[in-house]
């Protein structure tokens, strides 16, 4: 069984309640208040911004330079790619990219990026990537699951398309991978509670994030 599958497995309740969440639900099948997803896609913008920079610090945690450059890839495929997404959903409704930069950022916000920047200051590459891991792997299979049952006329069709296409399923694919590859240098059984706890925690930071976005709370 790979790292992120066990970690899964392990910590099902939390990773249940962050899939299966009602915002993920009311996304899905379209009835999500708009003014409710466009306050959670402001705070997910700023959000990459500080996910940009934990893989940045795993660039400064690598021990090899494969390592540097999966980081590297990583961060470029937050600010190059995925953050446009951001940029062109909130340009429909008027909201420049300086604008969006310029936001506040909400507690939850500021609560999960912390903790995965803090995690990576204070461990290692491995404890860094399972802190990450809930995130960048878990939004590949909730797009996957909606794009199954989203008809084409879905509001949210293009950030359930994002999520759900082969290049970010492909970025996901890569994140196991590296999760396994460092599982393998580095991981013992008498680290791997500290780990789990690493994703379980960031886990339910994700689904507080939901939570933000569906009450609009601060």
């Amino acid at each position: 069984m790979s790292l992120f599958n066990r970690l899964k497995v392990d910590a099902n309740e939390a990773w249940t309640a962050y899939t299966g969440h009602p915002f993920v639900a009311a996304m899905g099948d379209g009835s999500l208040p708009q003014a409710s997803f466009r306050h959670y896609l402001v705070q997910d913008y700023l959000f990459l911004i500080q996910f940009a920079r934990a893989y940045a610090l795993g660039v400064t945690k690598a021990n090899t330079l494969a390592d540097m450059r999966a980081c590297s890839a990583a961060m470029s495929a937050i600010l190059d790619v995925e953050m446009n997404l951001h940029v062109d959903l909130c340009g429909e409704w008027g909201i420049s990219p300086e604008e969006l930069e310029a936001a506040p950022e909400a507690r939850a916000t500021m609560a999960y990026t912390r903790f995965v920047l803090e995690a990576g200051h204070r461990g290692d590459l491995l404890d860094l990537m399972c802190a990450l891991s809930p995130c960048v792997i878990g939004y590949a299979e909730i797009g996957k699951a909606l794009a199954r049952t989203s008809g084409p006329d879905n509001p949210y069709r293009a950030w359930i398309d994002e999520y759900a296409g082969d290049a970010y399923q492909q970025v996901a694919q890569d994140a196991r991978d590296f999760l396994d590859k460092l599982a393998d240098e580095t991981l013992t059984g008498k680290r791997y509670p500290r780990l789990l706890e690493l994703f379980r925690q960031a886990t339910r930071l994700e689904a507080d994030f939901w939570e933000m976005g569906l009450h609009l709370s601060d």
